[in-house]
């Protein structure tokens, strides 16, 4: 479909921009641009909020050095595997 569309100057600037950087004809950045804009959803929900609770390690556990454990763990998973 073919018609003419008035941009404000920043809008157009913007385009201009993105066709340029992604080397891109000004056809396709507007359409582009145009289907993400009006098919986002945007639902009405509060923001996802994440409660922090209370964590108890087991006593002899060294926080520190969980990372270390992870690897060991990983080294084992190889060796088993039989692959390096």
């Amino acid at each position: 479909m073919r018609t003419t569309v008035t941009l404000d100057d920043d809008v157009a600037r913007l385009i201009r921009e993105i066709e340029h950087r992604e080397n891109k004809p000004f056809k396709q950045v507007l359409n582009e641009t145009l289907r993400r804009g009006l098919s986002e959803v945007r639902p009405d929900l509060p923001p996802y909020r994440i409660r922090a609770h209370r964590s108890a390690v087991r006593p002899g556990v060294d926080v520190t050095a969980l990372n270390r454990l992870a690897d060991e763990m990983d080294d084992d998973g190889l060796l088993s595997s039989g692959t390096s």
